[in-house]
């Protein structure tokens, strides 16, 4: 019978909002055992937006699924000496609160040798910072959208790939545990996850070595073909050429490979390249507009798909949610989940698939609390 990636793990979370509770549960749909504990009555995240009409918090229960909830007065030396306990017992916690008196390393080590301990901060000397400021400083709404005005997105990015460093840093310090039997306190950064990225990706270098970096382009792929159309109906289809390939499968599907290759010439560009289709992107877009405008979205759809063209049309959540069959149990990743205040939900699993280990599919959130009686007794044989 197959076991799931983690089975066994146990794994301790005191946490708040968005990158360590996602970097937990994507432990825990790994099969790990994580146990979130909260103050009593819930932390600072508990109610945050969307929330149903009776003020259950979606959010919440979206970033807890299959995890369980003890619920401690972490004021009181009681509730300290618990919780301490319980990271003895698992020997890995992961927090974002802040890393001092009992929920320091070296007292929460004194209980546990070997335990192993991810603390993530807002920038590295500690002091505080959330994903919206992070954001604000990392140069991308400066060039995003059109206007010259920086643009904010509303995808927290740099949470969510702080939480995919959450799980990488957990895994690779119980790694090395399992080979040496020391344990460690990793540290995380939320502003050093931006900075990474931004280096990873090219931006510093571009600064650097360029003497400058890229402006507003709207919607269009910077280095590449890329642009979105509206439809006859009024919806709106992005298309994407960045190989060969794709800009040949995007001239053949419309029709209008002739027109397009008279574009090379008469602006002396190599459409052939991805930085002459880049120069050229203003006059290429003129000549598909038409196309796009005297079609309706589903017509072009069909076209594009039949003739491999790279393409995504722009939907709501609602239209997402009720008209794309990816989000449905059409894809084997998403199952119906009773979650407790909120109903039947349609939840995914994590969108990862293992030729030999298995993944559990989604689990509820817990109800606050609802498992400290028996956390306590299983693991503590406290009543």
């Amino acid at each position: 019978m197959a076991i799931t990636p983690l089975a066994g793990v146990r794994i301790v979370e005191i946490s708040a909002f968005v990158a360590v509770p996602l970097g937990a549960m994507t432990l825990a749909q790994l099969g790990a055992e994580v146990i979130r504990i909260d103050p009593v009555g819930g932390g600072i995240d508990f109610s945050r937006w969307p929330v149903t009409e009776n003020g259950d918090s979606i959010y919440w229960a979206s970033l807890n699924k299959g995890k369980r909830s003890v619920t401690l007065d972490l004021k009181s030396p009681e509730g300290q000496a618990a919780a301490t306990s319980l990271i003895a017992s698992a020997g890995i916690v992961v927090t974002n609160l802040p890393a001092h008196g009992w929920l320091s390393y070296d007292r929460l080590a004194a209980a546990r040798e070997d335990l192993i301990m991810l603390s993530l901060t807002g920038n590295p000397d500690g002091s505080p910072a959330v994903d919206y400021t992070v954001n604000a400083s990392s140069g991308f709404p400066t060039v995003t959208g059109r206007g010259g005005k920086p643009v904010n997105h509303v995808l927290p990015a740099w949470d969510v790939v702080a939480a995919l460093y959450v799980a990488t840093g957990i895994l690779a310090a119980e790694y090395v545990r399992l080979r040496t039997g020391v344990g460690q306190h990793v540290t995380l950064a939320l502003s050093d996850v931006m900075l990474a990225t931004i280096g990873n990706l090219g931006y510093i270098g571009e600064v650097q070595i360029n003497g400058s970096s890229r402006g507003m382009l709207g919607n269009a792929i910077y280095g590449a073909y890329g642009q979105d159309f509206e439809t006859a109906d009024g919806r709106q289809v992005m298309v994407v050429a960045i190989s060969n390939r794709q800009w040949h499968a995007l001239c053949a599907a419309t029709g209008l490979a002739d027109k397009l290759a008279m574009i090379g010439p008469m602006l002396d560009v190599d459409l052939e390249t991805e930085a002459g289709r880049f120069s050229a992107r203003d006059a290429i877009t003129a000549v598909l507009r038409p196309w796009f405008a005297s079609r309706t979205a589903n017509e072009i759809l069909a076209v594009l798909t039949a003739g491999r063209v790279l393409h995504g049309l722009y939907q709501t959540f609602e239209q997402l949610v009720r008209e794309d069959p990816r989000c449905s149990l059409d894809n084997t990743m998403f199952s119906t989940v009773a979650q407790p205040g909120l109903g039947d939900i349609l939840a995914p699993r994590i969108p990862l698939a293992y030729s030999v280990s298995s993944v559990p599919s989604a689990r509820p959130a817990p109800v606050l609390g609802a498992d400290t009686a028996s956390v306590l007794a299983e693991v503590l044989d406290r009543s």
